[in-house]
């Protein structure tokens, strides 16, 4: 028998299993076959196919769902639609009743739904004891308060109406309080497709909502495969996607639900660096490493999956982490001492485990905990990679196993580029004991979360989500909250009127059209600062009032765009000056189109046929415009969050970096302006198609930003057909956010397009803003799609 003295310094310890007769006797309760939850019932169709739900710990069957059809997600949708009118218009505070309710039953079950919780996906009870379902509980409770306050703290927004939601397996209950708990406070009414592998906290939540009196039809829960996730994303009668899981799916389903009008939001997959500079307190990194890769088997998109060292420590940081790794405890995930439990399937383990074949036949050593895995069950030993390099497999692939892989570099500057060599932007976790260090590489490294000192802290009061591949929106807090409501302004905008589309054509004017008189005039492209001619060397007839020829303008095409993305990714420097500095820019560009006034007055009369009031008025609604923008550029800021004790959460704007803009023919202008300044004015570079049909506009237009002090690169306007060259932006991976306004054909194509790299878009869907109107040609909607929110924590307090 071992003494106290030999526990104490080995650290062995006994079984301490969590008891699981409550969960065994719910199952039984109900014959251990689940069903949907619709408008308020518990149904099970006649003769629904059946999908077996597997305890990952033993392999043995917990229970059997049903596998949810077309049918059934139609009746989910039909009963969210019933119900959102009236829930729609309960007051703040009577929602806010409701999510407070659910928030305390989650409280009052905690260990019950910790050890379902457990049972179902693998995790180790410690986990979901103490991190998943207080997580759960704090969702409800922040976004209670929301409910309370979304009538005064997002006037001019309401609901967006019915949410299709579609959660991974990986945090099945947390995920749902993640989609639900914002939904529900903001208005909205959910259809919810638990992920088929962990169906079972989503019932038990279900009934949570039965017993508080939850309104039928306000939470729908639909059980199901793929293909159910995929009518629920595609039924026409969603308003809203929300989608976390992997990126190809992700890609899926911007495709699928391409010019749908339906809101998108998209939490997908990462490849997080984890950076350790040699001033880090190194067995505080290892205990980072531990909670960032170890962590929930390492089935964590945000997890801290490649380690980058700083070369003079990387060999003492591998020897403690070697070290700490054969102390971790792989087992029964409902054993107390559990550190590893079980990975979800069977099938997830083949992965992981030809992922780890695939690093070792690449030259890669591998280092993985030495205890023996228990012989029943899905289990792989936590471990690590070193001696690979930055294109490995196993640096590039996601693995979602508890597998990471080490590299090092010398100076920061080399940290930041293999940080950022990634197609994925989740999150990253910085070490070092020099604050200047720790905050430079956080604005630096490309990702949507950044942790200094720690990692996977998360909270209902700070947004998550990434940039490029790893999605585009964000959950929790402020930020998080927009994605469930729409601008008044956007919704109430007509119809989309039918519109022949403009084609520009290189060949001769004929029909008796005659040459306004004076000196020949060919417009350029403006790409770097510089006019360019059109790589294709074609240009079009630009007609003006009356079908005169006012002139011609380039043809652009694919090198025309490519080398137009090229001089903005050069022009880096714009968003790294102060808001200040751009805001003088703007200003100065303000006071030299003023000084063109009489002459853009005029070319918008010609071009456009409109009066010479209505000119002015244009011209002076742009001009208001620049000055609008050139005030916010330093007053548009960030926040403070209000997380978790001992940090200070930043949510830091940052511009995408080099954007698209398709301007419409209305108001040829006042939209370029509209669109363009919002956007540099937030630090971005924007690559623009002006309207097709009046570019002669933007050719004036580029003449005052030669004379306003703009960096070449900042602003770079490529002429020609708009729809043609902005399925080059859209398919282009420089590219990181595209805005189009034009017909509704081609919205749709601009969002299929762009799932390549899945870019944020903003479309307009055919439906035209009046902006002359402020409260839809300009605002803070238009800085907000501007930038995306980093969340940055960092230490504070003792």
């Amino acid at each position: 028998m071992s003494s106290i003295k030999d526990i104490l310094r080995t650290m062995e310890y006994g079984p301490s299993p969590e008891a699981d007769g409550d969960v065994v006797q719910w199952l039984e309760a109900h014959g251990r076959s689940f069903g949907h939850y619709i408008d308020g019932r518990f149904v099970t169709p006649k003769g629904a196919r059946e999908i077996a739900v597997s305890d990952p710990a033993n392999g043995g069957e917990l229970a059997r769902i049903a596998c949810g059809t077309t049918d059934d997600v139609d009746a989910a949708v039909k009963a969210a639609r019933a119900a959102f009118g009236k829930w729609s218009k309960l007051s703040g505070h009577a929602r806010a009743k409701y999510l407070y309710a659910i928030a305390r039953h989650v409280q009052k079950r905690s260990r019950f739904l910790a050890v379902l919780e457990t049972m179902d996906n693998g995790k180790p009870v410690r986990e979901t004891r103490d991190i998943d379902i207080p997580l759960v509980a704090r969702h409800f409770y922040h976004h209670a308060g929301w409910a309370e306050m979304v009538e005064d703290e997002f006037r001019g927004f309401s609901p967006v109406g019915v949410c299709g939601q579609v959660i991974p397996w990986n945090f099945p209950l947390l995920m749902l309080a993640w989609k639900i708990a914002p939904a529900l406070a903001a208005g909205n009414t959910v259809v919810l497709k638990p992920a088929d592998l962990t169906p079972l906290t989503a019932i038990a939540f279900a009934e949570i909502c039965h017993e508080v009196g939850l309104p039928a039809g306000v939470v729908n829960i639909v059980q199901g495969d793929g293909a159910t996730g995929a009518a629920v994303c595609g039924h026409e009668g969603v308003d809203k996607v929300a989608f976390t899981g992997s990126t190809q799916v992700g890609r899926v389903i911007r495709e699928q639900i391409a010019g749908s009008g339906k809101k998108l939001s998209l939490e997908l997959g990462g490849k997080s660096p984890f950076i350790v500079f040699e001033d880090a307190d190194l067995d505080a990194a290892v205990e980072g490493v531990v909670d960032a890769i170890w962590f929930n088997q390492g089935e964590v998109c945000c997890a801290g999956s490649r380690l980058l060292v700083q070369e003079g420590i990387a060999e003492r940081f591998h020897a403690k982490l070697k070290a700490r790794l054969e102390t971790l405890r792989v087992g029964d995930p409902l054993d107390k001492s559990t550190d590893v439990g079980a990975i979800v399937s069977p099938v997830q383990v083949e992965r992981i485990s030809a992922l780890v074949a695939k690093g070792v036949e690449e030259g890669g050593a591998l280092w993985q905990a030495p205890a023996p895995l228990p012989e029943k069950g899905n289990y792989i030993a936590p471990g690590f990679f070193t001696d690979v390099e930055p294109a490995s497999t196993v640096c590039q692939v996601e693995i979602f196993g508890p597998i990471a892989a080490s590299m090092t570099f010398r100076t920061p500057d080399e940290a930041v580029a293999l940080a950022n060599n990634s197609r994925y932007g989740l999150a990253a976790s910085v070490w070092s004991e020099n604050i200047n260090v720790a905050l430079d590489l956080a604005a630096r490294v490309k990702a949507g979360v950044v942790w200094i000192n720690c990692t996977n802290m998360l909270d209902a009061g700070a947004g998550f989500g990434g940039y490029r591949e790893s999605g585009f929106g964000r959950e929790g807090a402020r930020e998080g909250l927009y994605e469930y409501l729409a601008a008044d302004w956007e919704k109430g905008l007509a119809a989309p009127k039918g519109q022949e589309a403009f084609v520009p054509s290189a060949s001769p004017v004929g029909d008796g059209k005659v040459l306004v008189e004076g000196i020949d005039r060919t417009m350029k492209n403006y790409i770097g600062g510089k006019q360019a001619r059109p790589d294709g060397g074609h240009s079009y007839a630009v007609t003006g009032k009356g079908g005169l020829v006012i002139g011609e303008a380039g043809i652009g095409n694919r090198k025309d765009i490519r080398n137009a993305v090229e001089a903005a990714a050069k022009a880096g420097g714009w968003g790294g000056a102060t808001g200040h500095n751009r805001a003088q820019v703007l200003y100065y560009l303000g006071e030299n189109l003023e000084a063109r006034r009489a002459g853009m007055e005029a070319l918008l009369c010609e071009s456009t046929g409109i009066s010479a009031k209505k000119a002015a008025d244009e011209f002076d609604t742009a001009l208001r415009r620049i000055f609008y923008y050139a005030a916010q550029a330093d007053k548009f800021d960030g926040a403070v969050h209000s997380t978790q004790s001992r940090h200070v959460t930043l949510a830091m704007n940052e511009p995408f970096g080099v954007m698209g803009i398709a301007c419409p023919d209305e108001a040829p202008l006042l939209s370029l302006v509209s669109l363009v300044l919002p956007a540099i004015a937030m630090g971005n570079r924007v690559v623009v198609a002006p309207s097709a049909r009046h570019p002669l506009i933007a050719g004036d237009f580029y003449q005052v930003l030669d004379t306003s002090d703009v960096p070449g690169g900042v602003v770079n306007i490529v002429t020609g057909e708009r729809d043609l060259l902005v399925k080059t932006l859209a398919e282009h991976d420089e590219v990181a956010a595209l805005w189009y306004f034009g017909s509704a054909e081609g919205s749709a194509m601009v969002e299929k397009a762009s799932a390549g790299n899945l870019k944020s878009t903003w479309v307009n869907n055919g439906r035209m803003p009046n902006w002359l109107d402020d409260g839809q040609g300009r605002g803070r909607d238009y800085l907000r799609r501007a930038v995306q929110v980093k969340n940055i924590w960092v230490p504070y307090g003792a």
